[in-house]
């Protein structure tokens, strides 16, 4: 089917007739500011703190409109006998806005985070000379850089955050000594004593006795000889005599001397 001719500027007019009934508003600039947008690309500012003139923010720029000028100083060594090291010192950072085309490449490629966007808007100029800004006006717009979104509640802390707190922690505990209650201490001990006299008991209960050199359970022990005599003396008594002793003993020389043999009795051996 062919569209209606006139089709098209029927639609354009419904359009006009339709914001023309609408109330307009009038933000009342300067007097009242106007709500921006928190990623707005206004104007550039420097944390100098964090710059170490690596000069790729000027490589990298496609206008060309960033200067930077630095010179080297040597830095004593921190420990005795180290050796010395040289760094670079910022003396000039200023930028061009009037050759400026707000790409932001310059804020991506900065490696220590030097570099932020600014919602700042209002630095106009008569002359286009007055645009390149140095770095004491680009320092005075950094503390006009919002705060950046909070991160997402399942979101890992960042690495910087968690190291930095990590240091700052183990360096509290470093100067600070840990402070113990004079009572918890008692109380530990308390509780330790008698677990410890427990241990100490089976400890003993384990250990064996010493055998003494006159026991009769152990008397050729290494450790304590036995002398005849006290084997002879240790001995129990034995009820029979050896087969070399059975024989009765001669009465005539058990005899005293004047008296008579007793005769042999039945059953006496």
């Amino acid at each position: 089917m062919a569209p209606i001719p006139g089709s098209g500027l029927a639609k354009g007019l419904a359009v006009t007739l339709r914001t023309m009934t609408r109330k307009t508003v009038t933000e009342q600039y300067p007097d009242a500011q106007p709500d921006l947008a928190p990623r707005t690309r206004g104007v550039i500012g420097l944390f100098e703190e964090n710059c170490t003139v690596c000069m790729l923010c000027a490589r990298e720029c496609p206008d060309w409109c960033i200067y930077i000028d630095s010179h080297k100083e040597t830095v004593p060594a921190a420990t005795p006998g180290g050796r010395e090291r040289s760094r670079n010192v910022l003396d000039r950072f200023a930028i061009d806005f009037s050759l400026c085309m707000y790409c932001g490449i310059c804020i991506e490629v900065c490696p220590f985070d030097a570099l932020f966007w600014s919602p700042e808007f209002e630095y106009a100029e008569t002359d286009i000379r007055d645009l390149t800004h140095e770095r004491d006006k680009l320092r005075e717009w950094m503390w006009t850089v919002p705060a950046p979104p909070a991160l997402d509640p399942g979101a890992e802390e960042p690495k910087e955050i968690a190291a930095a707190r990590k240091s700052a922690e183990k360096l509290a505990a470093q100067q600070t000594p840990p402070v113990t209650e004079p009572h918890a201490d008692e109380q530990v001990r308390a509780a330790e004593g008698p677990t410890r006299a427990q241990g100490d008991s089976q400890q003993q209960t384990d250990q064996p006795r010493p055998s003494s050199p006159s026991s009769p359970s152990s008397p050729s022990s290494p450790s304590s000889p036995s002398s005849p005599s006290t084997s002879r003396r240790t001995s129990p008594p034995s009820d029979r005599s050896p087969a070399g002793d059975r024989s009765q003993p001669d009465p005539s020389a058990s005899a005293r001397p004047g008296t008579e043999p007793q005769p042999k009795q039945e059953g006496q051996e």
